[in-house]
C-alpha cells in the first residue's frame, strides 16, 4: 500500500469501526463540517474535509499537503447518498491522484440484495470494471458507519461485526471498543474511547496493518483522531480534527 492509498484509508475506512442501521438518537442531525490534518513521519502530509447534510448524504475531500503534494499529488472527491436507516444507495468517487484519473460509481438495492459496481479510466474514457455483486440488504458505506459509530458509542469490552460495500466488495468487519483515552489535538483535550476495526490483512484490505479512530465521550461524539499504522516502509498516519462547523 502507497502513501497515497493509505492517506485515503485513513479517513474512509474509519467508517468502518460501526455496525446497524443508524438510531434516531445519532447527534449528526444538521449540516455539518469536520476538517482534519493528516500527519505522515512528523510532516503535514495533508487536509481533508467531510461535509454531511443530516443523516443522509456527506461529501469528503482528500488533498494532499506540502512536501508530500510535491511528490504525488493527491485530490480525491467521495459522495454518497443514504436512506433514513443509514443504508448505503449511492456512491460517487473520483479519485485523482498523481497521473492516475478514476471515476467510481456504485448503486445498492437492498431489497433486491444487489449491488452495481462501474469504474472508468477519466483520461481515457474507458470502463475499467463493471459488475454487479449480491448483499446482505442493507450495507453501509464507510462515511455513513462513522455516523453510526457516533450514534451508538459503545463502551469499552464489547464487538461485533459489520457488513461494509464499496459495491465491488463486501465484507463482514470485526470491530471492538478498546478503551478509554485522553486524546490532545489543535481543538484542546477530549476523553474519549478508542475503537479498532480489522480492515487489513485480507478482511477488506489484503496489506498487514491496524487501524483506531477515537470519538469524543461527549454529547458531540466528534471523531476527534483516526490512526492507520502501516508496515515500517509506509509508517503511521495520524488525523486529528481541527475544526468544526455545523448549521
Amino acid at each position: 500500500m502507497t502513501f497515497r492509498s493509505a492517506l485515503a484509508t485513513a479517513l474512509m475506512g474509519a467508517g468502518l469501526v460501526a455496525g446497524g442501521p443508524l438510531r434516531a438518537q445519532a447527534p449528526l442531525t444538521s449540516s455539518e463540517v469536520l476538517h482534519y490534518s493528516a500527519e505522515w513521519r512528523f510532516v503535514n502530509a495533508g487536509e481533508i474535509e467531510l461535509r454531511s447534510t443530516g443523516l443522509l448524504q456527506t461529501h469528503m475531500s482528500l488533498t494532499s499537503a506540502g512536501l508530500v503534494s510535491r511528490l504525488f499529488r493527491v485530490d480525491d472527491d467521495y459522495a454518497v447518498k443514504r436512506d433514513e436507516q443509514g443504508c448505503s444507495e449511492l456512491l460517487d468517487f473520483k479519485v485523482r491522484e498523481g497521473r492516475r484519473s478514476r471515476d467510481v460509481h456504485s448503486t445498492f438495492d437492498k431489497q433486491k440484495r444487489k449491488a452495481t459496481f462501474l469504474e472508468r479510466d477519466a483520461t481515457r474514457d474507458a470502463i475499467i470494471t463493471q459488475k454487479e455483486t449480491d448483499i446482505p440488504g442493507c450495507v453501509m458505506d464507510f462515511t455513513g458507519a462513522l455516523n453510526s459509530l457516533r450514534s451508538r458509542h459503545p463502551a469499552p469490552g464489547t464487538s461485533w461485526e459489520v457488513p461494509i460495500s464499496d459495491g465491488k466488495k463486501t465484507a463482514n468487519i470485526r470491530v471492538e471498543a478498546q478503551g478509554k483515552e485522553t486524546i490532545r489535538t489543535p481543538l484542546g483535550q477530549f476523553p474519549s474511547t478508542m475503537y479498532e476495526a480489522f480492515v487489513f490483512s485480507g478482511a477488506f484490505y489484503g496489506r498487514k496493518g491496524r487501524l483506531f479512530v477515537w470519538i469524543t465521550d461527549d454529547e458531540r461524539r466528534l471523531p476527534i483522531q483516526l490512526k492507520i499504522q502501516l508496515p515500517f516502509y509506509v509508517g503511521t498516519i495520524t488525523l486529528q480534527l481541527e475544526k468544526v462547523e455545523r448549521n
